[in-house]
């Protein structure tokens, strides 16, 4: 899968800028002297595990994607998933809206012999359980916890509502088009047609063949998920521990920094409630957002440690993650695929 030179530079121009802007935003007129001294000062017994959680981030989709694999009937191995794993999340990472993970994952994919129907099918059913696992969690403090999301979330709750009703509003339609593949069909026709009528698209018949074609893909999804209810019921369950081994994170930057009282149960369910409120946002990596709203919502948790608190956990919960990723991607490259060409050039 290739991208234009023009593509790539503007999508690594706009992942620096917002790094500068993010940088200026949250340094500007800091004391970096102190927030230096306190990261020094923390523990790095407690930052090693932290490392961990993103290495076990990375792999929990890792090992969803080989269990989804091979109940198609493909096999691979656990390293070769992982690094199908690192090349999404990498390039998730520096595309707006993680737009350029999933396709990457199905390039690699397909050079390791994977059909393009069933790499997307598989990846559709990770893109639903990642997702749902927000909704849930937003939801569930919504009805069970409003007095501890409103405390902490004062002054920033607008970006909450936002990330939550675009996650919920994702994942619904993202379940219409799998279970109800009649009722998406005739919803995306009728959509297509009052774009085209309004002239916001040119009427051309070959769209609508392609839209079409991409609902025969939800098609098989829906049937592959029918057929395999235990299996989806046990992949949600690993994307529950997944994505809450990188929630763990904030907790043990807080035991770094040699600060006791919160439980892990509360700042990991900080850390999830940011995940929906910046998770679907347009911006690479939620940069700038994220920052913002860790030094808000944890602000009573961390106090005057604040500042070294969010520079620690967003530096390994996103920094480091994303040089790992982008370690194993360049790995993928050479890798992946490359058994497969030699095949290729012996049978020929």
């Amino acid at each position: 899968m290739e991208k234009s030179p023009k593509k790539i530079i503007g999508n690594a121009l706009l992942f620096l800028g917002l790094l500068a802007l993010t940088l200026y935003a949250v340094f500007h007129g800091e004391d970096l002297h102190a927030v230096l001294e306190a990261i020094r000062g923390s523990d790095g017994r407690w930052l090693i595990p932290a490392v961990a959680c993103v290495v076990a981030f990375i792999g929990g989709e890792s090992v969803i994607i080989r269990l989804l694999l091979r109940s198609g009937g493909y096999t691979l191995s656990r390293g070769r998933c992982f690094l199908v794993s690192s090349a999404g999340f990498f390039f998730s990472a520096v595309t707006p809206s993680a737009g350029g993970g999933q396709p990457m994952q199905v390039y690699f994919l397909s050079r390791e012999k994977v059909p393009v129907p069933v790499a997307a099918v598989t990846l559709m059913a990770v893109t639903i359980t990642y997702k749902l696992v927000l909704v849930i969690v937003g939801l569930g403090a919504l009805i069970a916890g409003w007095g501890f999301l409103r405390y902490h979330f004062d002054g920033v709750m607008f970006f909450f509502w936002l990330g939550l009703t675009l996650t919920v509003g994702f994942t619904a339609l993202l379940l219409i088009l799998v279970f109800h593949p009649h009722l998406a069909r005739v919803m995306m026709d009728k959509g297509h047609r009052l774009l085209e009528k309004l002239h916001i698209l040119r009427e051309k018949p070959s769209r609508r063949e392609k839209l079409l074609q991409a609902m025969e893909r939800y098609h098989q999804t829906a049937a592959y998920f029918r057929s395999h209810m235990g299996l989806m019921v046990l992949v949600l369950a690993i994307t529950f521990l997944q994505r809450f081994a990188l929630f763990t994170v904030p907790w043990l930057v807080y035991r770094s920094l040699g600060l006791t009282g919160c439980s892990w149960q509360a700042l990991a369910l900080l850390q999830a409630l940011i995940a929906v409120a910046a998770d679907m946002l347009p911006l690479p990596g939620g940069m700038g957002v994220t920052e913002m709203l860790f030094l808000t919502v944890f602000a009573p948790v961390f106090g005057e440690l604040i500042l070294p608190a969010m520079v620690l956990s967003r530096g390994v919960e996103f920094y480091c993650r994303l040089l790992l990723s982008a370690a194993f991607t360049v790995l993928a490259f050479v890798v992946l695929g490359r058994n497969n060409s030699k095949e290729d050039e012996v049978t020929t």
